[in-house]
């Protein structure tokens, strides 16, 4: 999925600005997932979770999926997905800072290698394009979004217990997606949705439904049952995929 929400994200910000297309994407996306606990399983948030719902929201979808769609504006989605295969560096790094009491196997720390190695060789047909200053600061935002994503990873399995993950993640979705909309809205980088083309909301379809519901209730289930060094190791994937799709661009 990765690679291709790349894609899809790509066609969508043709048509609108980046921030107000993840936010619109997470607020539909998240909105879903508020319905379904709310009217089936009768789940709405407590006084003690809605400040770990507004934070953890603002990690993991205002700073980390939004500026990942706004560094596609800087530079090839293929890149993006290339910059993002880093996380699982960032996952090890901050279990470490964040939680002392973890050690990794040599297996896995040799993993990370291998897989950081990977990423240097399929960057390296970028290297004069990484000098370009559009490239350069798509580059960092696709650095800080990684970086987030893996401490929010993190948090998301240290609180598991505390609150439901998938009944979390529905909430953290659509707080950023107002969060998003509200603040493109007031710096006034907003279209009117009664202008964009069928192009962005055949976009804005695939990136909700599989984008936002599918794959990340995917990426909460995968984190409920396995390390988050090894959930994190899919970012390896991405550059293959993303090489393959080079030219679509």
């Amino acid at each position: 999925f990765p690679v291709t929400i790349w894609m899809a994200s790509k066609v969508g910000v043709r048509h609108m600005p980046a921030l107000q297309l993840s936010g619109l994407r997470h607020l539909i996306g998240g909105g879903i997932y508020v319905l379904y606990f709310g009217f089936f399983r009768k789940m709405w948030p407590q006084k003690n979770q809605i400040w770990q719902i507004i934070w953890m929201s603002v990690i993991m979808f205002v700073l980390s999926n939004g500026l990942s769609v706004l560094s596609i504006v800087y530079m090839p989605s293929g890149l993006g997905a290339v910059v993002g295969a880093i996380t699982p560096i960032w996952v090890v790094l901050f279990s470490y800072l964040l939680f002392k009491r973890i050690h990794f196997k040599k297996e896995t720390i040799i993993g990370i290698v291998l897989g950081f190695v990977g990423v240097v060789i399929t960057f390296y047909d970028f290297v004069e394009e990484i000098l370009n200053s559009d490239f350069s600061l798509g580059i960092l935002y696709g650095v800080i979004a990684s970086m987030t994503w893996a401490l929010a990873t993190l948090l998301t399995v240290k609180h598991a217990k505390k609150i439901d993950p998938y009944f979390s993640l529905g909430w953290q979705m659509f707080v950023s997606g107002i969060l998003l909309n509200v603040y493109s809205l007031f710096i006034g980088d907003f279209v009117r949705y009664d202008q964009l083309p069928v192009d962005a909301w055949l976009s804005i379809f695939y990136l909700v439904i599989i984008g936002s519901v599918i794959a990340f209730g995917a990426y909460v289930y995968a984190l409920k049952r396995l390390p988050a060094t090894l959930v994190a190791i899919h970012s390896y994937i991405n550059p293959i995929v993303a090489a393959s799709y080079r030219d679509w661009e």
